[in-house]
């Protein structure tokens, strides 16, 4: 069968599938706009298990209220409930949404959302029909359809967003000079074993949990992901921790450490940027 009856077949098909998308969402069908979202309250934290696994986050009791009944539900994270709780305090905000008129099919978010238009699928669909047009573009006319094809909408999509993330970045970076430092503890050590099923290989992955309070009487319990050199040992380490004022779930343990990652991924992101433009340059050059 000839490449451009594939194209036609492979176009129809994920044509299809983005049509059907961008039609349930200008009907409101989708999953993300039937869910509802609303804000919980975490009303008490409980202290890991030292040995347990990490998967099951820290247990936490949280309550909501139903927007569309006005009723009031306490209920905790145990089980598949969405996102692991990896940070928690009496009295943080996280997400909670369940299917509509299904309050208790409910789960968790660690931020709170609006949610969106439910576009994902439909948008990677009409990504595969482009890609498989300039692949055959590339095969028919040369490699130089490729770098501009492929090259030129990234550049394009790395030029818009950069600023927006270099904003972010500075903003980081800010939120890290003026993080205030406290006393914390390492409470529990968390461990998961994965065994490979191929060579038999065994993964052992150790999560350190500290606690530690805020200076407005905040007590945060939270994983520590990096920063701790031997995790192993650390249960019952004193440590200091750096967080933002405005949000504990933002903390450190060491200040220009994260900083100096946070210029190195700026700068990655643009050199990214300028590779990707010169590839398309050099596909414009070539045609």
């Amino acid at each position: 069968m000839d490449r451009h009856v594939y194209l036609v077949l492979w176009c129809g098909v994920f044509g299809a599938w983005a049509l059907v998308g961008y039609g349930r969402s200008l009907a409101g069908m989708t999953r993300a706009q039937r869910t509802v979202r609303a804000t919980g309250r975490i009303e008490r934290v409980d202290e890991p298990r030292h040995g347990s696994s990490p998967s099951d986050g820290i247990a936490v009791v949280v309550s909501f209220q139903d927007p569309s009944s006005g009723q009031e539900f306490t209920v905790t994270n145990e089980g598949d409930r969405g996102e692991r709780i990896s940070v928690a305090w009496t009295g943080r905000e996280i997400g909670v949404h369940y299917p509509r008129g299904r309050p208790h099919a409910f789960r968790f978010t660690n931020h709170l959302s609006e949610g969106g238009r439910g576009l994902g699928w439909a948008n990677f669909a009409l990504f595969l029909v482009y890609a498989g047009l300039v692949a055959v573009a590339a095969i028919d006319w040369g490699w130089p359809w490729a770098l501009l094809g492929f090259g030129g909408p990234w550049a394009l999509s790395g030029l818009y967003h950069l600023p927006g993330n270099i904003r972010d970045r500075n903003r980081r970076i800010d939120q890290l000079a003026a993080m205030v430092a406290v006393s914390g503890r390492v409470v529990a050590v968390l461990k998961s074993v994965t065994v490979d099923s191929n060579d038999g290989h065994t993964l052992t992955n150790l999560m350190p949990v500290v606690t530690f309070t805020t200076l407005d009487g905040r007590e945060v319990t939270a994983y520590c992901e990096s920063g701790i050199p031997d995790p192993a040992r650390s249960r019952g380490l004193n440590l200091t921790i750096h967080y933002a004022p405005d949000d504990p779930a933002l903390f450190v343990l060491d200040v220009e450490a994260e900083r100096r990652s946070w210029k190195r991924d700026m700068v990655v992101n643009v050199v990214g940027v300028l590779v990707v433009a010169a590839a398309a340059v050099v596909g414009v050059v070539a045609l």
